[in-house]
């Protein structure tokens, strides 16, 4: 029999304000407290607040862990200047992607350097594990897992980050997009980070667990007034899916190297060696197998993961997420296909519960946040 699940240090609350709490990832999570189109609206239109403290929060420090993260990580990781953060692959020596990631480069009150690394909840322990069956001491690195010591919590959409004005240490609308700092938030320190996995702007928050109930309040009490509530997960794929961000276990996956799923950007093969890279440059040499692509559906039947796609008669690829679009009004899915299958405009066939429904791929992402949205 499996343990006990996971416990954010919000969940008594998510429990008393009605959140449907589920199993994700081994965490009991809310899945939603009120409807998920609600939820996602709210994010879009005001705010919407996050608990994410099912994340991995890992911190390195040490004169070599720059160069340590470089050897692990697709992106390049030396040249990141203190203050900046970079979304990252983690690979096999196959090119397989073990985890998408965040790496901060911060400096903390004491003046100084760290790197942060931020994990999906269900490839925590996978991670740690790898880190930790490559580093050595000749390596210089200070590596600790912080994730059960924190609490993480997003806050996202058009209001994010005028609410936070009253509550954070500093000015994170002077932030660029994909900066952080170690400042306070309620009087207590704080990495703040503007990131996030909605397509909206706003900001994450890394605090103490001891104070992310007060946190968490407090921002939705500032936020009141903004439209400011509580998301759960449902509305989190949601809204990721319409900014075609990638979820591992869907997008993502060992048997997926970064360039079929359409991450060259997060990739820098150039003038550097990191643990898979030999695999992704023969790929990239060669490129075979499938690619991500959108696909927009022509009718209101919802393609979930695993449906097939076909051109014609021929089975060309699979679903990988699918949901109903509560922006577009429309269901929309990402999907693996054969290359010859994947150029914008064409239309191909969704297998949902045995009837085959027309759908035609479409540029990703699906939504972009109206401008001024800050600095993507």
């Amino acid at each position: 029999m499996s343990g006990p699940l996971n416990q954010t240090p919000l969940h008594d609350w998510h429990v008393a304000h009605r959140g449907r709490m589920v199993d994700f990832a081994g965490w009991s999570m809310p899945v939603q407290y009120t409807s998920i189109v609600e939820e996602h609206q709210a994010t879009r239109r005001g705010v919407g607040l996050f608990d994410i403290s099912h994340m991995g929060r890992l911190r390195f420090r040490g004169p070599g862990a720059a160069a340590f993260l470089d050897r692990m990580v697709t992106r390049r990781v030396t040249d990141l200047r203190p203050g900046k953060i970079r979304y990252g692959l983690m690979t096999n020596e196959k090119g397989g992607i073990l985890d998408d990631v965040l790496v901060y480069h911060l400096t903390d009150v004491q003046g100084r350097s760290f790197h942060q690394m931020v994990v999906n909840a269900g490839n925590r322990e996978k991670i740690v594990a790898w880190i930790r069956s490559h580093v050595t001491a000749a390596d210089d690195v200070e590596f600790e897992d912080e994730s059960l010591d924190t609490a993480m919590i997003a806050v996202q959409g058009p209001a994010a980050l005028a609410t936070m004005a009253a509550l954070a240490g500093a000015d994170l609308s002077r932030l660029g997009y994909y900066s952080g700092l170690v400042t306070t938030v309620c009087g207590h320190p704080c990495v703040a980070s503007r990131t996030g996995y909605t397509g909206e702007d706003g900001c994450e928050l890394i605090v103490a667990r001891a104070v992310g109930l007060q946190v968490w309040e407090a921002i939705l009490s500032q936020g009141e007034s903004r439209g400011a509530q509580a998301v759960g997960l449902g509305a989190r794929d949601t809204l990721r899916l319409e900014a075609a961000m990638p979820l591992y276990g869907h997008e993502l996956s060992e048997t997926i190297e970064p360039l079929q799923a359409g991450l060259a950007f997060a990739v820098n093969l150039e003038g550097r060696e990191f643990i898979g890279s030999a695999a992704i440059r023969a790929a990239k040499a060669s490129p075979s197998g499938q690619v991500r692509i959108g696909l927009k559906m022509a009718g209101k039947r919802v393609p979930r993961q695993h449906c097939r796609v076909f051109a014609g008669e021929q089975a060309v690829g699979e679903v990988t997420s699918g949901t109903f679009s509560p922006t577009l009004d429309v269901p929309i899915a990402m999907a693996y296909v054969d290359a010859a299958a994947s150029g914008l405009g064409t239309e191909l066939l969704v297998d949902i519960r045995g009837r085959k429904e027309p759908a035609c791929v479409v540029q990703l992402p699906f939504y972009v946040r109206p401008a001024p949205g800050g600095n993507s």
